[in-house]
């Protein structure tokens, strides 16, 4: 095969692949997020599974992490370092 036979295939490939990459790199919807968090039982494990978060409140000992999703929101309340709560929201389209 030529030379550039194989750029040829090589930029098709590309083609194709691409936009299938670029789509992985979105945010997950809501149930993937709640999926990709059980068992998270620390801070440490719940940023290990979703990775930083949009949102970061703080009250004394008390947080609220945010982490926008593809089709809303999902919020987790800690404790020291104990993950005590989770909750998801959709947000609908008409």
């Amino acid at each position: 095969m030529a030379r550039s036979a194989y750029f040829s295939l090589a930029r098709l490939v590309l083609m194709l692949a691409l936009p299938l990459m670029l789509a992985a790199c979105g945010p997950p919807s809501t149930d993937e997020a709640l999926r990709k968090s059980e068992g998270a039982r620390t801070k440490g494990e719940l940023e290990k599974a979703l990775g930083r978060p949009t949102e970061i409140q703080k009250l004394g000992p008390i947080e609220q992490w945010t982490y926008k999703t593809s089709d809303g929101s999902v919020t987790f309340v800690i404790a020291g370092e104990t993950v005590t709560l989770a909750s998801g929201g959709t947000t609908k389209k008409n």
